[in-house]
């Protein structure tokens, strides 16, 4: 999906791109390679991207007056609570909930999200965790919550649920959010709304949501508290978590959110589409390309000597645009999220329900998704699409039409939060089971820190789960061998094992 109204300077690009996307065969293709082809879009264009000064104003991005936004919450938790989901299977051990907060009363904007509480009696005990996916304008709920981390996936009749034994809420209880507005279930009754997304509204928004959402669950309030996040959640995680810790000592409610770690999914060949760093995660996209045999010497090389990614640049020499079309002729075969991985045959349901595999995902997972979140009694059971909107649920936003501020670099961002004694993890899918040197180690090598731990494997069962690196300043980044953009989807068991050792304070074992 493109956004419209973005400013571009590879026109070319943009024209490939669509004959591209209509080339494609299936519907369950378009529906992942969309998604990829919308965010390379983002990253490779430049679109309305500034430096950013975490000292300025601008840069705060965040009012002083959020908490005039929170609104009495009373009885509405035991209204949202989900008494069974269609097709759900037994013996679910865990209560949750889904529903809407309204973080603008005076424009009806309301975000809903889904609640995993974690398995087991000791619930009480385990941290909070709040879920983004990216995009940006592309569902938590259904990416995020139904196809990667989640308590259930969906199966083939796209009417039946079965456990994911490898879900996040097995250490932790685990919160999606459908953001912004537009995205999802979530909606604006000013459809004007829409026009204005873009990261500073989105990470306003955000905390309005999280400040509402503790007062209808209180006894999370002063619980270990996580950001996490993938693609282009690069932007939301740093942003929300820098709100947080600016409004710490303003109010009670505020200081009731005791953040201690962020978690940022990253791209294999850059932080994430979390670009945060443009040049270099540009830069490092098209070197993970030619070191896979996707595009040619002459390619790269072309696109070394003639593109220039830096947020100044405004326009390409036609050698650039050249090479950049001749590159994105990979997606044409490929399914960008996983180089290696199987894509999707058929856009139908089965009329029985395949016997589900966790440990090898199915790429038609998107469509019988779709399906299972616009039955009209899924939507009842989940309290969702409560004003009936004029448009069916999608995984990626139809109805945002451009997105206003992007800032080129989160990089001084993420050293505030360091600065905080915020732990923060990146990690990514290594497809290739080798330790990467790619732009998601240029972006973190722009922050100039001391390596405190060298790259060494971690293990899972006693294989080999990826890799990892820790620097001074709270930061380790990890590999999960084998995955693809969707880590928890592709590399189910690894990534509990990582998250695991994150919340608890441990390095990955070694």
């Amino acid at each position: 999906m493109m956004r419209r109204g973005f400013r571009c300077s590879l026109l070319c690009l943009l024209s490939f791109i669509a004959a591209a996307g209509a080339a494609l065969g299936s519907a369950g293709l378009a529906l992942r390679q969309g998604d990829a082809l919308n965010e390379l879009i983002f990253d490779v264009t430049k679109l309305r991207r500034e430096a950013v000064d975490v000292a300025s104003s601008k840069a705060s991005m965040f009012l002083d007056d959020l908490t005039s936004r929170v609104h009495d919450n009373d009885g509405l938790k035991e209204k949202d609570k989900i008494v069974k989901l269609p097709g759900q299977p037994q013996g679910v051990d865990f209560d949750q909930y889904a529903g809407y907060v309204t973080v603008d009363a005076r424009s009806g904007r309301a975000l809903f999200y889904y609640f995993a509480e974690a398995i087991g009696r000791d619930s009480s005990s385990k941290p909070l965790l709040l879920w983004f996916n990216g995009g940006p304008g592309c569902s938590s709920f259904g990416y995020g919550a139904m196809e990667e981390l989640g308590p259930f996936r969906v199966m083939s009749d796209g009417r039946t649920l079965y456990r994911n034994p490898y879900a996040w809420n097995a250490v932790a209880n685990v919160l999606f959010l459908e953001s912004p507005a537009g995205v999802g279930f979530s909606y604006s009754n000013t459809t004007s709304d829409y026009d204005k997304s873009g990261d500073q509204r989105t990470a306003e928004d955000a905390y309005v949501f999280l400040l509402n959402w503790m007062e209808r669950f209180p006894e999370y309030k002063g619980r270990d508290f996580y950001l996490a996040g993938e693609s282009y959640a690069g932007h939301y995680v740093p942003q929300l978590a820098l709100t947080i810790l600016q409004h710490k000592n303003r109010s009670a409610s505020a200081a009731a959110i005791n953040l201690k770690g962020i978690a940022l999914r990253v791209a294999r060949w850059k932080i994430g589409n979390a670009a945060i760093d443009m040049e270099s995660d540009n830069r490092g996209m098209y070197d993970f390309f030619w070191t896979h045999a996707l595009i040619s010497d002459a390619t790269v090389d072309a696109i070394r000597k003639h593109c220039n990614f830096s947020s100044e640049a405004d326009t390409q020499p036609p050698q650039c645009t050249q090479a950049l079309q001749d590159a994105q002729r990979v997606f044409e075969e490929l399914d960008i999220y996983n180089i290696y991985g199987p894509l999707c045959s058929s856009s139908s349901l089965s009329p029985a329900p395949k016997k589900p595999e966790i440990d090898n995902f199915d790429p038609c997972s998107g469509v019988y998704i779709k399906a299972y979140l616009n039955d009209p009694d899924v939507q009842k059971a989940l309290h969702a699409n409560v004003t009936k909107l004029d448009h069916p649920w999608s995984g990626c936003s139809q109805v945002i039409p451009d997105w206003k501020d992007s800032p080129s670099s989160i990089l001084p961002i993420i050293r505030q939060i360091q600065a905080n004694g915020v732990q923060v993890l990146v990690y990514s899918g290594d497809i290739d089971g080798r330790v990467p040197v790619t732009s998601t180690t240029y972006s973190l090598n722009l922050l100039k820190l001391p390596v405190k731990a060298p790259w060494r494997s971690w293990t899972v069962n006693d294989e080999v789960g990826g890799y990892a690196v820790v620097y001074d300043g709270n930061l380790t980044f990890a590999t999960v061998r084998g995955a693809g953009h969707e880590v928890p989807s592709y590399q189910p068991a690894r990534s509990l094992e990582m998250i695991k050792s994150f919340l608890h304070g441990e390095n990955l074992p070694a």
